[in-house]
C-alpha cells in the first residue's frame, strides 16, 4: 500500500474533546472519527486494527469449539419482557418503536436472543454442550459517554453463550472460556488481571472481569500479593475489624452544633472516626416492599453501593439518594444528624462491622445533636445485616489476612455463570437421558473489542504516538522514502516494498511529497512496528532500520533490513 493513495489525515493538535492518551492518539492518527458524543467510526488504519483483534478472538473461540453466528442488533421487547429485564435493565437500554407502535430495543447484550435460539433448537441432552458466539455492534444509551472507545454508546463486542446439561458441564465451559480469554488478551499484548466481579444487570452467580491495568481504568481492583485473591472493589469482601470489647454504657444525648460531617463531629468530640456511625439515606423506586432505606457503616468507611443493592436485591437504577426533607417527614431522619435509634417506617441496613462495635456515636435524628454510647441489639436493630463496606488499600485480605493492594484497570472482558436465570424464565428446557425436562445451564462470555483497542493504546504509547504490538498493528512495516523525486531512492523503496509483500509482510510505502520530518512524525504517530528509511545512502543500498519501540535506528543493507524485519514480524505476529 502506498501512503499517497491512502485516505489518511493525521492531526498535529490535540482534539479538544479528548482527555486520555488512547482517545487523543486514535483521533490524531486518523484511526477513528467522532460522529456524535459516544459514537465513533473507524478509518482505514483503525479498521485494520479492529479486524486483527477480531481475528484473534475468532481463532481462540473457534479453538475451544465455539461456533460463530450473527444475530440482529434490533430485539423485540417481548423477549426482554419474558426474562424480566425490559423494566429491570434501566435507562441504558435503548428502546425504540416501529411504525406499528411495537416496542424494540437496540441490543446492549444478547442473552434473550441466544436463549430463544436454544429453546427452539436444542431439545435433547445429546445436543449438549454447545457454545455459540457472535462479534457484533452493541448499543447502550450511556448517560455520560467519555474517554472515546472506553465508554461509548455504540461499540463492538464479542458475546458467547454456553449451554450445558448440568453444573459440572458449566464449570468446564466457564474454565474453557476463561482460558481462551487469557490467550486472547495475551496475544493482544495486554498486561491484565482476571478478578472476581459483580454480575450486575447480566445476572447469574460467579463472574470474573478481565481488566487491562491502567491508571485511567474505571475498575478499581483489590488484590493480594500473598494469595490468589483478586476482585473488583464492588465485589471484594471485607473483613470486619474486631472492635475493643467494652461495657455497654448508657446512651447520652449531646449538643453538637454544625457537625454534619463525620470529620466535623470527630473534631468537636475529639474522638476517632472508628467510634462513629455514618448514615446514608436513599429512596427506592418501583419496588413495593421498599420506600426509604437508611444504610449505616462505620464512620471511617465508605459505602459500597453494589453491596447495598445486592443486599436489598434490587436493580441499581431503582435507588437514589433521598430528598432528606421528604424522607424526614415519614421516617424521622434529619440530614447530617441521622442515627439508627430514632428512625421509623424505613428499611434499616447495617454493615456487619457495626454489630460488635460498642459505645458508638450516632446522629440523634435531631438538629445539632448526636447520641453517645449507641450499641447494636440494645439500642437499635437492622432489617438487613450485610457487608456494605468498600474495600481499601491496607485492609486485610479476606482469604489470607495479608494487607490488600489496589490497582486500576479497564474492563475488557467478563465471564458469567448464568445458571438457569434465563432458561427458567424463558422455558429453555431439554430432555435428559430419562426423558425428563430440565432447564439448560447457561454461561455468558463477553469481550469489548473496541474497548480492547483503546486499552492496547493506553498500555502501548509514548509521547510521539502509538506503539502497536505486532499482532494487532495495522501494518507491520512502513518504508519511509525521504526524497520522492530521487530516482535511486524511489527504486530501492519500491524494491523493498515489493520484496516484503512477497514475503508475506503487510507494508506501507510512504511515497508522499512531504518533508522527511513530517513522514517520521506520522510513522511514530501511527505506531507501525518497523520503520525502514530509504535516504541518501540508497545508492549504496544502505537504509536505516528502526523498531517503533526503540529510540535509536541502525544502518543496514537493504537485504539485512528485509531479513531482520521478516524475522521480527514472524516472531511476534501471533502475540
Amino acid at each position: 500500500m502506498k501512503l499517497s493513495k491512502m485516505h489518511l489525515k493525521t492531526l498535529r493538535e490535540v482534539p479538544t474533546e479528548a482527555e486520555i492518551s488512547s482517545h487523543i492518539l486514535l483521533l490524531r492518527a486518523n484511526m477513528i472519527r467522532k460522529l456524535v458524543s459516544g459514537v465513533y467510526g473507524f478509518m482505514p488504519l483503525g479498521n485494520r486494527v479492529l479486524r486483527k483483534i477480531e481475528a484473534i478472538v475468532r481463532e481462540e473461540m473457534d479453538a475451544k469449539g465455539a461456533q460463530e453466528i450473527l444475530m440482529s442488533a434490533v430485539q423485540p421487547a417481548e423477549l426482554w419482557q419474558e426474562s424480566g429485564r425490559w423494566d429491570a435493565y434501566g435507562p441504558e437500554l435503548w428502546r425504540i418503536k416501529d411504525r406499528h407502535d411495537r416496542d424494540f430495543c437496540l441490543g446492549p447484550t444478547h442473552e434473550e436472543i441466544f436463549t430463544d435460539i436454544a429453546r427452539n433448537e436444542i431439545n435433547s441432552y445429546r445436543q449438549l454442550p454447545q457454545n455459540l458466539y457472535q462479534i457484533q455492534t452493541k448499543y447502550r444509551d450511556e448517560k455520560r459517554p467519555r474517554f472515546g472507545l472506553i465508554r461509548s454508546r455504540e461499540f463492538i463486542m464479542k458475546d458467547a453463550y454456553s449451554f450445558d446439561k448440568d453444573w459440572e458441564g458449566l464449570d468446564k465451559s466457564y474454565q474453557e472460556m476463561y482460558d481462551a480469554y487469557e490467550r486472547i488478551f495475551t496475544r493482544c499484548g495486554l498486561t491484565f488481571r482476571a478478578v472476581e466481579a459483580d454480575s450486575g444487570a447480566i445476572g447469574g452467580s460467579n463472574s470474573h472481569e478481565f481488566c487491562a491495568l491502567s491508571e485511567i481504568g474505571e475498575s478499581q481492583i483489590a488484590y493480594c500479593e500473598h494469595c490468589d485473591m483478586a476482585a473488583t472493589d464492588e465485589r471484594a469482601a471485607c473483613v470486619d475489624e474486631a472492635m475493643p470489647q467494652e461495657e455497654e454504657l448508657a446512651m447520652e444525648e449531646v449538643l453538637t452544633p454544625g457537625t454534619k460531617s463525620i470529620e466535623d463531629l470527630c473534631k468537636f468530640l475529639q474522638i476517632d472516626e472508628k467510634k462513629t456511625i455514618k448514615a446514608l439515606l436513599f429512596e427506592v423506586f418501583n419496588i413495593p416492599k421498599y420506600k426509604y432505606v437508611a444504610a449505616f457503616v462505620r464512620g471511617d468507611r465508605e459505602l459500597n453501593m453494589i453491596k447495598l443493592v445486592n443486599a436489598l436485591d434490587i436493580p441499581e437504577h431503582d435507588i437514589d439518594f433521598a430528598d432528606e426533607a421528604a424522607m424526614g417527614e415519614q421516617t424521622g431522619c434529619v440530614g447530617g444528624f441521622t442515627g439508627p435509634t430514632g428512625l421509623h417506617d424505613c428499611t434499616i441496613v447495617v454493615d456487619s462491622e457495626l454489630i460488635g462495635a460498642k459505645n458508638m456515636v450516632a446522629g440523634a435524628c435531631k438538629v445539632d445533636h448526636h447520641i453517645k454510647n449507641v450499641n447494636y441489639g440494645r439500642d437499635y436493630k437492622a432489617d438487613i445485616v450485610a457487608d456494605l463496606k468498600m474495600i481499601k488499600e491496607g485492609d486485610p485480605c479476606p482469604k489470607c489476612g495479608a494487607p490488600v493492594k489496589m490497582a486500576r484497570g479497564i474492563e475488557v472482558g467478563q465471564v458469567f455463570k448464568l445458571g438457569t436465570k434465563y432458561s427458567e424464565s424463558m422455558h429453555a428446557y431439554f430432555k435428559d437421558e430419562n426423558m425428563n425436562e430440565k432447564p439448560l445451564i447457561m454461561g455468558c462470555y463477553g469481550i469489548g473489542v473496541t474497548r480492547t483497542m483503546s486499552a492496547i493504546v493506553e498500555q502501548h504509547h509514548d509521547d510521539n504516538g502509538i506503539i502497536w504490538p505486532v499482532s494487532v498493528a495495522p501494518y507491520h512495516v512502513i518504508i519511509t522514502l525521504v526524497n520522492s523525486k530521487d530516482e535511486t531512492q524511489c527504486a530501492l523503496a519500491e524494491e523493498l516494498h515489493d520484496t516484503m509483500l512477497a514475503r508475506g509482510m503487510e507494508v506501507i510505502l510512504d511515497d508522499r511529497d512531504e518533508r522527511a520530518g513530517v513522514k517520521f512524525k506520522d510513522a511514530d504517530l501511527m505506531g507501525i512496528p518497523v520503520r525502514i528509511t530509504v535516504g541518501k545512502k540508497a545508492c549504496d543500498r544502505i537504509v536505516e532500520y528502526k523498531l517503533r519501540r526503540d529510540a535509536a535506528s541502525v544502518d543496514k543493507t537493504a537485504e539485512e533490513a528485509v531479513e531482520e524485519a521478516v524475522a521480527f514480524i514472524e516472531a511476534n505476529r501471533r502475540g
